[in-house]
């Protein structure tokens, strides 16, 4: 049976004749757990989604994987970027064409103008051609940085550092932009409760709390409450040093305090047990007598094994104890 945590406020011992002690009976504080299971969650899931639509044409991460920001996880190719861009080259090559046209024409222009062959408002009107031309190209070069970009924006980065906790898409599967290639987990993890809102009241943070996994019994401490009840539940944040990682999900038995009640307690040399009856002996003022007792979970207090009475005995009673 698991010990009781306690807080001894009154087993008051007094030396007698024999070899004996006289135990006066006080309540003592025990304090009352809840099991509960909670739950290993990293605490930043962050999506890594895809900043275009197209064919996963590279996949460089499967679940466990341990990834850094900005490392690159797939790459996604839209194949009608390389047309586009195709297609905009030879709109540059016309226009680059157009503004060689434009300024022979300017400056033959400007000799004629100083010959008297041609009027000023023409040659005007052939630098209006010229610079024309020169934004239409400046224009077309930036459509197509934007191809460009789109097409390095293929390459899907890794938000965070963590650990690739789900790969939803295969190589080759089609898939549109800002949706996830994979699911990366990471800001270190933390156990998070359920616990029945009737103990709502009941819990304080910064309390010691007890957590069994494969480790063994570990010691955590309750850091958050949220205020927000789901489902008759109230989520609570425990902080746990040497928590196992090795699985995101991964449920664990864990005993919250959740209240104290009044218990009697006695060593447990102090009770003799015959015919399947446990017995304790008592002083009184006609002497000593045996009462029969129903005994309840183990504890050690100071050192000496005890154990907790739960019927018949009252605080007052003079137990002796050999």
């Amino acid at each position: 049976m698991r010990p009781i945590l306690i807080t001894l406020t009154a087993l008051l011992l007094s030396t007698t004749t024999a070899g004996a002690e006289t135990i006066v009976l006080k309540d003592s504080n025990v304090t009352e757990w809840k099991a509960v299971y909670g739950r290993v969650e990293a605490r930043d899931m962050v999506p890594a989604r895809a900043r275009i639509g197209g064919v996963v044409v590279e996949l460089l991460v499967t679940e466990g994987d341990e990834v850094k920001a900005g490392e690159k996880i797939a790459t996604v190719r839209d194949d009608k970027l390389a047309f586009q861009i195709a297609a905009i080259d030879a709109q540059l090559q016309a226009l680059s064409s157009q503004l060689d046209t434009a300024e022979a024409d300017l400056k033959r222009g400007n000799d004629l103008v100083g010959k008297g062959v041609m009027t000023r408002q023409r040659v005007d009107q052939l630098q209006t051609q010229v610079d024309v031309a020169r934004g239409q190209i400046t224009a077309t070069q930036a459509q197509r940085a934007v191809l460009v970009q789109q097409g390095a924006e293929g390459e899907v980065l890794a938000p965070a550092n963590g650990r690739v906790l789900k790969v939803p898409v295969t190589r080759g599967a089609v898939i549109m932009g800002g949706e996830p290639v994979a699911t990366i987990g990471g800001g270190g993890v933390f156990l998070r409760l359920a616990i029945p809102e009737r103990h709502a009241a009941s819990l304080k943070a910064d309390v010691a709390i007890r957590i069994q996994s494969a480790k063994g019994e570990q010691a955590g401490r309750l850091a958050k409450i949220y205020p927000q009840i789901e489902n008759g539940r109230v989520i609570a944040d425990v902080e746990v040093e040497g928590l196992d990682t090795t699985y995101v999900d991964a449920r664990l038995l864990v005993e919250v305090p959740v209240g104290e009640r009044k218990a009697l307690f006695v060593p447990q040399s102090a009770v003799s047990t015959r015919s399947g009856l446990d017995f304790v002996t008592v002083e009184a003022e006609s002497g000593e007598s045996e009462r029969v007792v129903i005994l309840g979970e183990p504890v050690e207090l100071d050192g000496t094994a005890n154990v907790e009475i739960l019927s018949g005995l009252n605080a007052g009673d003079k137990v002796v104890a050999k």
